[in-house]
């Protein structure tokens, strides 16, 4: 207990730094050269559901996944893959949201963070079903 707690704070403080606006472009977790030629994100799924699977509260029940194929949008300046997401989770009282969109960012092939008001980034998204986040455990 005594070495969890400590191991969680961290964990919470960097976290933070997931995710953002879309004019966000400070902390990442990934090093950004800059450059416009960005790699297609290969890994896009696994990384995606593995980040998922620590970023929602409770990743089990997740009700009508959908995810759109990695596209190259401007954010922040910059031309970026990214990948469209929309679903409802529960949350901590075990109540589901409504309908959430979200985008995340992929820099050098790898995932970077989630956008959690992606507004104009996943306008005109052509959403497919996204079963494997359906199917997350805890």
């Amino acid at each position: 207990m005594r070495v969890a707690m400590p191991l969680f704070a961290v964990a919470l403080m960097l976290g933070g730094c997931a995710f953002g606006s879309a004019d966000y472009d400070g902390v990442t977790y990934t090093a950004d050269r800059g450059v416009s030629d960005q790699p297609f994100p290969k890994n896009y799924r696994p990384e995606l559901l593995a980040f998922l699977h620590t970023y929602l509260n409770d990743p089990t029940n997740v009700r009508s996944a959908a995810i759109a194929e990695p596209v190259q949008r401007e954010v922040g300046g910059r031309q970026r893959y990214v990948t469209c997401l929309r679903y409802s989770a529960k949350d901590f009282g075990g109540h589901y949201t409504p309908m959430r969109d979200r985008a995340a960012l992929y820099i050098d092939g790898r995932l970077d963070r989630l956008i959690e008001k992606p507004g104009e980034i996943c306008a005109g998204a052509n959403y497919a079903p996204f079963p494997e986040l359906e199917k997350l455990t805890r």
